[in-house]
């Protein structure tokens, strides 16, 4: 879209003149508008939302989501990307199941299988493009959701955390409850457990529950600094003797409370009253309230601070020349400190906006006296844009020291928008974000009878109209279900407005993102300014677009699933004109060929198939010569990071989800009583265990895994280090580095004895072994490790194995010159909702009907009418079931409605 189209020539009325402007064809404005143009233009910005079937889930169940991929400030419905990736995530950071789908139009939908393999907790779904990578995994889609276990689970547990300080070590003491399902507490149980902070085990220990069921276990936090978070892995026997593991979250190591204060635009000046906002946050990430005062440094009171949210609030303050500020803090448990506010400058600019009016934004520039001295008569400029697309500019003399305007919201599209104030050369001074809520979000009205019946057929109409009220063809998702079994906290949802509109644009974590949608009255207007204050802007710096800093675009969109790669001599110089082969015999026979290029390059491009498919790659020279080697491209897969969602973690998951797992086990009991237990879940014994992928390859001598530390291969693809040394230093539990030879700190004369593969090499070669290489490390440090080395492992032992052909990120393998056998992740297929039609004399009504999820359907489009049906029947419980409805049209217009029925 040409920059003509965004460049608003506005008048600011000013109390002492007026601000406007005319662009010139050297005005660094335009370099402005030029620069952000190309950024847009390279670098389109991909957002992705995933609605889910339901919050929370158990063991047995399926996760059913539906995908909407938009692109630009408009959210549109992107066509840059065709595939989509979806990964489910354990506590652990691990990915445990990953699906590749197509994408048509910006969606798609798929399913995850809860399986008896997986252990109950705290799992993250991620969904990225290929193309999202560029820009970093913080707009990645990440959502934390609850798994609960209750068909072959016997065991529950609660925990409650107190938290002291004794010698400035800070010192935990939990008390973990153990009960059967029906809260029957297990009394005189043994329990061993290990606690783990960052997975590094500060304490072992063993103990017997109380009569209550309760245990208690105290241990203190070494690495305050390091250690945030961690787990405490327990052991408890059951009175028929076997072994339950039981996993609780540990979230804080403390009740510190971390407390910033963000002036408005930037900094505080001297002369110029400002706001200043503030959170305070919990160590467990969650914001915390407070209440105080600002004294100013002879000690009177300047400013009255209380908490309006979620640890947020707001005040006035007017720095003066010569004064600095403490703001007094008293916290919930009575504790008090001080912190000191950001020092005041003698120079600078002030950008306020106010957003209380329902129809314009209010932006208020004012000037310190010695800027307005130096500066006078000089230029100064305001952008305002939003997702990149710039919808206000201005420009003026600075011939005062304060400017006002009024400027209309419907300019702006619903969402974030960007102010900022610039000087004359281009430079950047001050900036202002503010959410812009406008009516221009899809109208969707349901249509349904008033009260129904168990198992009664029930049909639903639903019209969808854009601000206009037009009809609109859009593409919707349905979820309906039994909220008497399913309760929800409204204001923690992840919603298709909450997400494309907010969180997918802002860094770090929100809390409750909903409630800024569920509620519209002017506290939660307010509450989201503050948050607009306190949380940032990240998308793009605008020092680094104007000095010509763009993101360095490593991964290119992907309009289809290709095979791709280079055929060279065994000498290594590229084969031009080589013919390449590729075929399978395996889910459906086909046989390609190509040839390559001047550069020994081939690609297989616009090929579908399915996951688990094994391919063969076949390359001959001109003249038929098969001594050539072929090397196939490969796409490193997306690492995992720390949540950034971490405080959503259930640390009682069980009590959470108390009412859903009575349900799940009774829904189970029923099917299994009429031999329709789905095949996911294989009850065999009561200990549940969440399987472990065995190292591969490894040569250790006491068994694969079997050492005092284990690092995976994907941590230095992650950190991109040169060198292992690089990469390990101070990663490594009692080992150190000098001159790229690790010694232990058990015997720091003698150096690690080096392991490759199963052969001897000497402490030098570490440095030469490329770690993109390298599958595992394995550390052994301690004699019960290192002794059945003898004397080569006085020193201890690092044993390293590198990647072979089954790796995921090694896909391929070679057998003979010419050859190669490749296992691509090919598009997974999801299964189609059930939903018992009782009409069909075929169902079996004698079973319990006790579903929680009554219908899903990701796929209704609305005809030309703005209107769409689905039907479907009751399940047997009474009471309310949610209806909730999400979609959007192909011009970005995004639409959510909830609705409730009674069933009686």
């Amino acid at each position: 879209m040409k920059l003509k189209r965004f460049l608003t020539i506005c008048l600011l009325l000013l109390a002492t003149g007026i601000l406007g402007f005319a662009v010139q064809q050297d005005d660094p404005l335009k370099k402005i508008l030029t620069q952000l143009q190309k950024f847009n233009d390279d670098s389109p910005t991909e957002k992705v939302y995933l609605q889910l079937d339901k919050p929370y889930y158990a063991i047995g169940d399926l996760i059913y989501f539906k995908a909407y991929t938009t692109i630009g400030g408009k959210h549109q419905p992107s066509g840059l990307s065709k595939i989509l990736y979806v990964d489910l995530i354990n506590e652990k950071d691990s990915v445990k199941q990953s699906l590749r789908l197509p994408m048509a139009a910006g969606l798609s939908w798929g399913n995850f299988t809860l399986a008896d393999t997986l252990q109950e907790g705290n799992y993250r779904i991620r969904a990225y493009t290929q193309w999202m990578r560029n820009f970093g995994e913080d707009y990645f889609f990440d959502k934390t959701i609850s798994v609960g276990n209750a068909i072959s689970n016997t065991v529950f547990t609660t925990v409650n955390y107190q938290f002291t300080t004794e010698n400035g070590v800070q010192k935990i003491n939990a008390v973990i409850n153990y009960a059967d399902l029906n809260n029957k507490p297990c009394a005189d149980k043994a329990v061993s457990y290990r606690v783990q902070l960052d997975f590094r085990t500060v304490l072992k220990g063993k103990g017997t529950t109380d009569a209550n069921g309760n245990l208690s276990i105290s241990f203190s936090n070494p690495q305050p600094a390091s250690l945030k978070s961690g787990q405490i892995i327990t052991n408890i026997t059951t009175d028929d003797k076997k072994t339950v593991v039981k996993t609780v979250p540990v979230k804080a190591t403390s009740n510190d409370v971390d407390v910033q204060f963000f002036p408005e635009s930037g900094d505080l000046v001297n002369g110029i009253r400002s706001k200043v906002a503030f959170k305070a946050v919990g160590a467990d990430g969650l914001g915390i309230a407070i209440k105080g005062s600002v004294f100013n440094n002879t000690n009177n009171e300047v400013a009255k601070i209380s908490t309006q949210h979620l640890g947020m609030g707001a005040f006035m303050l007017f720095p003066e020349t010569g004064k600095t500020y403490t703001a007094k803090i008293t916290f919930p448990d009575g504790s008090e400190k001080n912190y000191d506010l950001p020092k005041a400058s003698d120079q600078g600019f002030v950008l306020s906006v106010g957003n209380t009016d329902p129809e314009f934004i209010n932006l208020h520039v004012s000037v310190s006296n010695e800027t307005f001295k130096l500066k006078q008569n000089t230029d100064i400029m305001v952008v305002g844009q939003s997702g990149g697309d710039v919808y206000y500019t201005a420009k003026s003399k600075l011939e005062s020291q304060s400017f006002s305007a009024r400027i209309p919201k419907s300019r702006f599209p619903s969402g974030i928008a960007q102010f900022t104030l610039f000087t004359q050369e281009g430079e950047p001074l001050n900036e202002r974000i503010i959410f812009v809520n406008n009516p221009d979000q899809l109208k969707i009205n349901v249509t349904s009878p008033e009260t129904t019946s168990p198992r009664q057929n029930v049909k639903l109409d639903f019209t969808a109209q854009n601000k206009d009220k037009a009809p609109v063809v859009g593409s919707f998702s349905v979820a309906v279900t039994d909220e008497t079994k399913v309760p929800v906290n409204e204001d923690k949802e992840s919603t298709i407005l909450s997400n494309l509109l907010l969180t997918s644009d802002i860094k770090g974590y929100i809390e409750q993102p909903n409630y800024y949608f569920a509620h519209t009255d002017e506290k939660a207007q307010a509450d989201l300014d503050v948050l607009m204050l306190t949380q940032g802007y990240h998308r793009f710096a605008w020092r680094m677009l104007m000095g010509n800093s763009f993101p360095q675009l490593t991964y290119q969109p992907e309009k289809s699933m290709s095979i791709a790669g280079i055929v060279k001599t065994l000498g290594g110089k590229p084969v031009p004109k080589g013919k390449v082969t590729l075929f399978t015999t395996t889910k459906g026979a086909f046989l390609l060929d190509t040839v390559t290029d001047a550069n020994g390059r081939f690609k297989f491009d616009n090929l579908i198939f399915p996951d688990s498919i094994r391919f063969v790659i076949q390359a001959r020279g001109v003249n038929g010569k098969k001594n050539v080697e072929i090397t196939l491209d490969n796409v490193p897969q997306q690492f995992v990071t720390k949540n950034k969602n971490a405080p959503d973690v259930s640390i009682n998951l069980n009590r959470d989800l108390a009412a859903y797992l009575q349900n799940s086990k009774a829904q189970y009991d029923d099917l299994r009583k009429y031999g329709l237990v789905n095949r996911t879940i294989v009850l065999k014994e009561v200990t549940i265990t969440e399987k472990k992928e065995p190292l591969k390859n490894s040569s250790n001598l006491n068994g694969p895994g079997n050492a005092d530390q284990i690092i995976k291969g994907d941590l230095f693809e992650q950190m991109g280090c040169a060198t292992i040394d690089q990469c390990l230093q101070g990663r490594l539990l009692g080992v150190i580095f000098r001159n790229g030879i690790p010694y232990s700190t058990r015997s720091f004369n003698t150096p690690m004895q080096i392991i490759v593969d199963g052969i001897y090499m000497e402490p030098d070669y570490l440095t030469t072994i490329n770690p993109l290489d390298i599958a595992s490390i394995e550390v052994l440090r301690t004699i019960g490790y290192t002794s059945i080395y003898g004397g080569r492992g006085s020193g201890g032992v690092l044993v390293i194995n590198t990647k072979r052909g089954d790796d995921p990120s090694y896909s391929f393998q070679r057998y003979a010159p010419g050859i190669v056998t490749y296992n691509p992740k090919g598009f997974s297929r999801g299964k189609e909702f059930y939903s018992p039609k009782y009409d069909d004399p075929k169902t079996n009504k004698a079973v319990a009907d006790l579903r929680t999820t009554i219908y899903w359907n990701p796929n209704l489009i609305t005809d030309k009418d703005g209107k769409a049906t689905f039907s479907f029947f009751n399940a047997d419980s009474k009471g309310t079931y949610r209806v909730v409805i999400e979609g959007i049209d192909d011009a970005g217009n995004l639409g959510r409605q909830v609705y409730h029925y009674k069933v009686e």
